[in-house]
């Protein structure tokens, strides 16, 4: 069935979703959402996941790259995201990227922006996070923020200091979209804030050999077509993980435990030590699983 990744260009997790795409060369439709709250289309899917990026094929429903990018792996494993053999440790890298090396990103984007940032997008960014976005307070942490992306950003150059292609060796992979987002939302978005690694050695001729990997075989979808593709698909059939048997096809929520945190509500009907599935109902769509990672997610019972 097509992969239809909800997204927006902008999106830096969006764009680490696109790189792997581009490693495996697949066709794929960017059904766009808007930036900021309301997202009725998005919602209407996912039940209240409003993050960006989140897949979808027929009427399943993949939120977080975190949990995406295993299903891409899963569904298409050949070229492989995992080149050197190392999925686990290849995974683990978005705790670093996605927490530590993101702030850092976002604090030399913003902070360097200032005022400049749009009113509306404040607003709603101080909704996601439960926490006041504060100009100020952002522009006097860039020294700060810049020396930490620079200490990031010198990780992967060491690491490409042996002359290999890519951070895992000489096939592109995980690795390399995990460790390039980052890079590319700073350079795309406040190209300034980029002088605090552009002369860390080896980091640009890799930078340059991810983005020529492109994006795959991307096309146009709207999202009226994406609610009709789930109303009219079934869901492909899932299991239960033997450790989560007692909760099996119980009523639950799953929400993030850092930002963005409203709760997605169904029953369980599928797990695995990585994720979760909750089966539910909208209006719009009819019959979906939602399917959510358990790194830094929370699942409560309810019934």
């Amino acid at each position: 069935m097509t992969i239809l990744l909800h997204q927006y260009d902008s999106s830096p997790f969006s764009e680490k979703v696109r790189v792997c795409l581009g490693i495996k060369q697949l066709a794929w439709t960017a059904v766009d959402q808007p930036v900021i709250m309301p997202k009725p289309d998005l919602l209407a899917l996912t039940g209240a996941y409003r993050r960006i990026p989140v897949m979808q094929i027929g009427a399943d429903i993949y939120c977080d790259s975190v949990l995406i990018v295993p299903e891409l792996e899963r569904r298409y494993p050949t070229p492989s995201l995992f080149p050197a053999g190392n999925p686990g440790l290849d995974q683990a890298l978005a705790q670093w990227t996605d927490r530590s090396f993101f702030q850092a990103a976002v604090g030399v984007i913003f902070g360097g922006l200032g005022d400049k940032v749009d009113p509306a997008f404040r607003a709603d960014r101080e909704k996601l996070s439960g926490a006041p976005f504060n100009p100020e307070a952002m522009a006097a942490a860039v020294p700060y923020m810049a020396a930490q992306l620079r200490s990031h950003a010198a990780l992967i150059s060491e690491q490409l200091a042996d002359g290999r292609a890519f951070v895992a060796g000489d096939r592109p992979g995980l690795a390399d979209a995990n460790a390039f987002y980052n890079l590319w939302f700073v350079r795309s978005f406040h190209a300034p804030a980029a002088e605090a690694f552009l002369d860390l050695p080896f980091l640009s001729p890799w930078y340059d050999r991810v983005v020529a990997i492109g994006h795959g075989d991307r096309r146009i979808g709207s999202r009226e077509d994406a609610l009709e593709t789930a109303r009219t698909s079934t869901p492909a059939p899932v299991s239960v993980d033997p450790a989560d048997r007692a909760m099996a096809g119980k009523d639950v929520t799953v929400s993030a435990t850092d930002y963005g945190r409203d709760p997605v509500a169904g029953r369980l009907v599928g797990s695995s030590p990585h994720h979760w599935s909750i089966a539910r109902e909208d209006d719009r769509v009819g019959s979906v699983v939602v399917h959510l990672p358990r790194l830094g997610f929370a699942l409560t019972t309810t019934s």
